[in-house]
């Protein structure tokens, strides 16, 4: 609050209040508030105390509930409610604070703030309260503690404060600028400059920041510069206060008169939408505060020095009849806050007296307040009697003298003689090849360990994870041991470490010795990376995302086009997905789906990783079908028998992965509403736990799936028969069926997860019974074996029992429409096709075969935060290009850890670790019915056109030639390369040769192109703009001159005096190349004439 214009008495209030109090009770104060109340000689009251018990709050109409004192004979100068707990806080005018909790206004703590400057505002935070004084701003805990102490300029008067977010705030006061502080770093970030100095009342909306200033004036202001955007006159002499409520600003203040300043009884009231006054409104009061309080309407109160309070509309006429009237024990009122509930007014007066009015009899200070922390009590008096007759009685409990005599656990030096680990021997090739300078031993790394690791077994024990041994963990966990931990060592989170080399010395091979590519993990919002696997080894999804070109800046298609190009050509080494997670991060979509995840979530895995790549799945299909949709269908995509692959309308991407559907209403009138639509994936839907033990305990997937494709569920509907929402009966039938079967698991409870965990259970069970419970716990079968369980007898193949564990999910299902629209789902074995026939001759009745091609899984640990990995079946023709092998397998892809499985270990899920989250099944011979030829391959052509995606038309103007295919660069050819923007991954690095590390001496600066070409060529490049064609010929020309200068490097002596003249001329010339009036060329210096003559 401003307080000019108030009582001048106040205004220069004295410190020399704070010395002791006499126990004479000031002529003002009403002795019914001071009822058993001691006071100390610091002048503090310490019991705060209520009024009578007998007063009646009338419900939903302001009463005074309490009253207390907070520091007797002290003026309160700032008042305000807890945001985050049900307290009140008060600050005086002699730097002490003072916290009520509740409705009761029970003291809950009190302490100093400042010694000498009143506190002008306070501000709650979730662990804290900031206190603002002329020039200091504290933030304390709610106990007291000093959690930081910013002082400000001694210059400074500051009256007012801003809490932007959770970690900015805007301070201002009677100077022409504001600051901003970082309250995570505890520093000035900005410092804004004010057109209208003495800024002592801020407030904000979604559209502005509101500054209110001592000259009457209220600006509103940007909320990204802060600059101004518009500026109400208020008022001729000051402003007193002012509030922000929807559309609409109200203002109280004081007119210039001749006499000096008056309390102006007509309020200011501005519209924001049209950036005007509307009328102003009288009130019957002299206004030194307001507050909008908007319950039912937007009621302004405002309140006067004197005690008076009246509730009036801002757009309407004040009524006499709704004033009422606080009884200050001061002649003053000095504060005024609204809780954050609008059920409380908290008012502070002259003399230190607290005063709250409520509209109910147990009011809450914010609408969900947190538990408050108090004291714990001191239980030494309490502590209850020890039992000796009980033999569990802890010892502990007893307390122990002092003694000089000797303990029980003071063990004698011989048992308690530290043995520490014996260091392992030193390997034997290390000692071959050692060479001793001195007592200091030589070798070469043998590389038959990990670089700087030496393992300790602890114990020769076999965990029960030495099955995946083949596979070294990440380097985040390598100095930890495997059988400490749940999560196998192929499925853990990997990591690259990084050396002074960067990644070149770091071993992808390790983790991946086939010829597929893997992903970087490092990139921001690389948990994506599973899932661009999966769409990678979907043949016609490959096909048609690198047939997809078009001129849209950031196309995600274009992208991921690009990316499989790359994981194409890659033969085991990692590429990056940089370029496509910056089309992603563009997209507006993904940021509203939360799919864009900050750098410090990631790290951390604080977000949900499941449900994560759930919604990036569904959004992946539904951005790539849009995109598609834009484009004409690619000619390659014709089927077999010569129609056309997609209708017109749809998309390629929509043929694949849509299914056909009519979703039914049926209301309870007998009305039913038929509607079609279509979806690109299913969400499992699994049985309520209070159904039968059929669908609760033994549940095939088949059915849990039919479930989820056939929904019926009952929901209020609007009904055109009844005109109104009734109950309906909503059910869902398939029209048509997708080549690619996509399912989110959606295991994000542990509800579902004791589904999966119990079904896995019930299916081991059964395929043990059925086997006679004489199935092998290893994998030695005889020939005789092998056969009865490949028969159709058996229905099962399997080797071992740990094959059946965790094994719910089958590798095949079956559907089949029915005449009624019906749909059959049931799963499917190889023992069935015996039975049946083969699945392309059922097809032509309806019956199609489904075979699981891929499933994402999100690993739960705690010490990573989690990751995703994936099972990917690979098909022929992909081990063909890369392997020549012509046969099918399934890998996990965990980033760049790339590794074969078995098909068993692709549906065995662990829930305490292992949980499924997608998965897709493709219809059986899917590739074969179509040409998957790629139109418009990437190749070296590429470079003979002549194309600018920033000027797509044009067709003059063109600066350069563009390459012939007789000019394409061959094997010993110089290339002259501006790569400023450009990062050369795929070259090989002893065929690039960089201008800045050729002329660079050991531990100096790098030398810019720019003064390399005028010390050198005498050119002058990059004069307004950077060049990329003059670039790279200066860098070529510069490699030339660096030949000529080091005679083909044989003469390394001569040249680093080359280098030496080279950095003198740069210290001289401050490293700026002079301007052409400026001075002449390098050649004609002295220091340049006698490099050349060497």
């Amino acid at each position: 609050m401003n307080f000019e214009g108030l009582d001048p008495g106040l205004a220069e209030y004295a410190p020399a209040m704070h010395s002791a109090l006499d126990p004479v009770l000031d002529a003002h104060l009403n002795p019914s508030l001071l009822q058993n109340v001691e006071l100390d000689p610091e002048g503090v009251a310490l019991e705060a105390l209520p009024v009578q018990e007998s007063v009646h709050i009338m419900e939903g109409v302001y009463s005074e509930l309490h009253s207390v004192v907070a520091e007797v004979g002290v003026p309160v100068s700032v008042s305000h409610f807890d945001l985050h707990e049900e307290m009140l806080w008060v600050g005086s005018h002699g730097g002490h604070a003072t916290s009520f909790f509740g409705p009761a206004l029970e003291r809950y703590s009190s302490f100093q703030v400042n010694g000498s400057d009143d506190i002008r505002q306070i501000q709650s935070l979730e662990n804290g309260i900031l206190f603002l004084t002329k020039n200091n701003l504290k933030y304390m805990a709610r106990g007291g503690l000093i959690i930081f102490d910013y002082l400000l300029d001694e210059s400074e008067d500051m009256h007012s404060l801003l809490l932007t977010d959770g970690s900015t705030l805007l301070v201002g006061g009677l100077q022409n600028h504001i600051l901003e502080i970082d309250l995570n770093t505890v520093q000035e970030t900005q410092k804004y400059a004010v057109e209208t100095p003495g800024v002592t009342i801020m407030r904000q909306t979604n559209r502005f920041f509101f500054c209110g200033h001592t000259s009457g004036k209220v600006s509103l202001r940007d909320l990204r510069t802060f600059k101004v955007e518009h500026e109400f006159d208020a008022f001729s002499g000051s402003l007193s206060d002012f509030d922000v409520h929807g559309n609409l600003l109200a203002a109280c203040g004081f007119s210039s008169r001749l006499t000096g300043l008056a309390c102006d009884r007509f309020l200011k009231v501005y519209d924001l939408r049209m950036m005007r006054a509307i009328t102003p409104l009288q009130v019957h009061v002299d206004p030194a505060f307001l507050r909008f309080i908007p319950t039912y309407t937007s009621r302004l109160a405002i309140i006067s020095q004197s005690g008076q309070c009246q509730f009036c509309e801002p757009t309407g006429l004040a009524n006499p009849a709704d004033i009422f009237h606080v009884n200050p024990v001061g002649p003053l009122l000095m504060t005024f806050d609204v809780s954050a509930s609008k059920q409380a007014l908290a008012f502070g007066d002259s003399e230190g007296c607290v005063h709250l009015w409520t509209d109910s009899p147990e009011p809450s200070f914010n609408p969900y307040s947190r538990e408050t922390e108090f004291a714990l009590p001191c239980l030494v008096d309490s502590l209850p009697p020890l039992d000796w007759s009980q033999d569990l009685l802890p010892l502990s409990l007893i307390p122990v003298p002092l003694t000089t005599d000797t303990l029980l656990s003071d063990w004698p030096a011989a048992n308690s003689a530290p043995a520490p680990r014996r260091a392992p021997p030193v390997d034997a090739e290390i000692l071959r090849t050692m060479k001793k300078v001195g007592f200091i031993g030589y070798a070469p790394n043998p590389r038959t360990r990990l670089r700087n690791q030496i393992p300790y077994r602890l114990k020769e024990s076999d965990s029960e994870f030495d099955s995946f041994s083949q596979v070294t963990e990440s380097p985040i966990g390598r100095e930890e041991e495997p059988h400490l931990h749940m999560v196998s060592k192929k499925y853990r989170k990997v990591t690259i470490k990084y050396s002074k080399l960067g990644l070149e010395d770091f071993d992808f091979k390790h983790y991946n010795k086939t010829l597929f590519a893997g992903l970087e993990p490092h990139i921001p919002n690389a948990y994506c990376n599973c899932m661009i696997q999966v769409l990678y080894f979907l043949e016609p999804v490959r096909c048609l995302i690198q047939n997809h070109l078009c001129q849209k800046e950031f196309c995600l298609a274009c992208e991921l086009g690009f990316l499989f190009h790359m994981l194409d050509l890659s033969r085991g080494d990692p590429c990056q997905g940089s370029n496509f997670l910056r089309a992603f991060r563009t997209i507006p979509e993904a940021s509203a789906l939360g799919l864009i995840l900050a750098d410090s979530d990631e790290a951390s895995g604080k977000g949900n990783l499941a449900r994560l790549i759930q919604r990036w799945n569904r959004f992946i299909l539904t951005q790539l079908h849009q995109d598609m949709q834009e484009l004409e269908v690619p000619q390659a995509y014709r089927g077999a028998g010569g129609s056309s692959f997609c209708s017109s309308g749809d998309s390629v991407i929509g043929q694949l992965f849509s299914c056909e559907m009519e979703n039914c209403s049926l209301c309870r009138c007998g009305s039913e509403t038929v509607r079609a639509s279509s979806t690109l994936l299913f969400t499992l839907s699994y049985p309520e736990a209070g159904t039968s033990d059929k669908t609760g305990k033994n549940c095939d997937f088949a059915q849990v799936l039919k479930r989820s494709i056939c929904l019926e569920q009952n929901t209020q509907a609007w009904c055109d028969n009844c005109e109104k929402y009734q109950p309906t009966i909503q059910t869902r039938n398939i029209r048509h069926l997708p080549e690619i079967l996509v399912i989110n698991c959606e295991v994000n409870s542990l509800k579902e997860a004791d589904f999966w965990r119990m079904q896995a259970e019930v299916a081991f069970k059964m395929a043990i019974k059925k086997h006679g419970g004489e199935i092998s716990k290893n994998k030695e079968f005889a020939l005789a074996d092998w056969k009865e369980l490949g028969s159709p007898e058996g229905m099962l193949m399997c080797s071992s029992t740990e094959e059946l564990k965790n094994v719910w999910l089958p590798f095949s299902i079956r559907m089949k429409m029915t005449k009624n629209k019906g749909l059959d789902v049931c799963n499917w074995t190889d023992g069935d096709e015996i039975q049946w026939g083969p699945a392309r001759a059922e097809e032509e009745h309806g019956v199609y075969v489904y075979d699981l091609m891929a499933t994402v899984v999100h690993i739960l640990d705690s010490r990573t935060g989690g990751s995703l990995v994936a099972h990917i079946k690979v098909g022929e023709t992909y081990h063909q290009r890369k392997e020549g092998v012509t046969h099918q397998q399934w890998y996990l892809f965990n980033d760049f850890l790339i590794e074969p499985i078995d098909k068993h270990e692709a549906v065995q899920f662990d829930m305490n670790w292992k949980v499924p989250a997608i998965l897709y099944y493709i219809k059986r011979n899917l590739n074969s019915k179509y040409n998957l030829n790629i139109k418009n391959p990437i190749e070296a052509s590429v470079l003979l056109a002549e194309a600018s995606l920033a000027r797509k038309q044009r067709k003059t103007h063109t600066t350069f030639i563009p390459l012939m295919l007789n000019e394409m660069p061959q094997v010993g050819d110089l290339v002259g390369l501006d790569a400023e923007f450009v990062t050369l991954n795929e070259v090989p690095k002893d065929q690039v040769l960089d201008t800045v590390y050729l002329f660079h001496m050991p531990r100096k600066r790098m030398i810019s192109l720019r003064f390399l070409a005028w010390y050198f060529l005498d050119l002058k490049i990059q004069g307004e703009t950077h060049d990329s064609i003059e670039d790279a010929r200066t860098a070529l020309q510069l490699y030339r001159k660096y030949l000529e200068l080091s005679k083909n490097g044989t003469e390394p002596e001569s040249f680093h005096k080359v280098l030496k003249g080279l950095y003198e001329k740069g210290r001289k010339m401050d490293w700026k190349v002079p301007e052409p009036e400026g001075q002449t060329s390098p050649k004609n210096a002295a220091v340049f004439s006698s490099v050349l003559a060497l």
